[in-house]
């Protein structure tokens, strides 16, 4: 699936699970409270904009299913990063997510011999169980398990960058807590994985061909009912010898515009990618739920 494709999906999504339409009212029953379903990372899970949080997709309660469709776009210094995706979340435990991603090496690409506006895309489909607790109704934090499998689109050219394989799976889990009385969230995640900037570039290389243990947070603050600010953190691997990887971290604004609506601007600090060091820039995503 190309990224204008995956785009137009996620256009037609909208649109045939618009409030109107009333697909809304017959996916769930009640909703959680406002923000705690997080946002769509940029690999499709829910939780913040890096890192995923132990929380489930979709407004629905632990009687219904819920759904989020999401766009997002990251402008750097000489790179562009676009993705779509949908996620099912399953009486608030089971969390079903597909994201399609896309990068453009603009003109850094006929550096790199690629040619410009050469771009790395790859395909992620994503399973999440919350296995106990919960965000803000329970005194134990939620805890949450997943699995993430990532298909490269670019396996040739991964290769002639130093990755030993062009598709991966990445193992994580999550703990998440709101605290409601100081409206602060704070999560961390541990994440097994091979992938060189997500997977982007492929998985493993000549540095390391193993798994590594990567540590990622958010830290939020609520500051009203509809708006959060927040940071986030997130190591990376460093398996390229063509290519360092830097650890990254955002700093983001999330507001929820109407219920069903949530728009999400953030500063980021992605460090060196492809050879290219200093890549900060906005994120923007948009997401619809239900």
């Amino acid at each position: 699936m190309t990224y204008r494709r995956a785009l137009v999906f996620v256009a037609t999504t909208l649109t045939v699970i618009s409030p109107q339409a009333g697909f809304a009212k017959s996916l769930r029953h009640g909703g959680k409270l406002l923000l705690t379903s997080g946002i769509s990372s940029l690999e499709g899970a829910a939780g913040g904009g890096l890192t995923p949080w132990a929380v489930i997709a979709g407004n629905e309660t632990n009687e219904g299913i819920g759904l989020s469709v999401h766009g997002t776009l990251v402008e750097m210094k000489d790179y562009d990063y676009q993705s779509a995706g949908i996620a099912l979340g399953f009486r608030d435990r089971l969390e079903l997510s597909y994201a399609h991603q896309y990068f453009n090496t603009n003109d850094i690409g006929t550096a790199l011999a690629l040619g410009k506006d050469y771009g790395f895309s790859q395909d992620v489909i994503g399973a999440k169980w919350r296995v106990a607790g919960d965000i803000a109704y329970d005194r134990m934090p939620a805890v949450a398990v997943g699995v993430q499998y990532k298909k490269n689109n670019n396996g040739a050219v991964v290769r002639l960058l130093g990755a030993r394989q062009d598709e991966g799976v990445d193992y994580y889990a999550s703990i998440s807590k709101l605290f409601l009385s100081r409206s602060i969230l704070l999560s961390g995640t541990a994440r097994l994985t091979k992938a060189n900037q997500l997977g982007l570039l492929g998985f493993g290389g000549d540095k390391n061909k193993n798994y590594t243990l990567q540590l990622e947070g958010s830290a939020a603050w609520q500051l009203s009912r509809h708006l959060v600010v927040g940071s986030e953190f997130r190591s990376k691997p460093d398996n390229l010898g063509i290519a360092r990887e830097d650890d990254w971290f955002d700093a983001f604004a999330a507001l929820a515009v109407t219920r069903n609506v949530t728009a999400t601007i953030a500063y980021t600090d992605l460090g060196s990618i492809a050879t290219v060091s200093g890549q900060r820039g906005v994120m923007l995503s948009l997401q619809t739920s239900f």
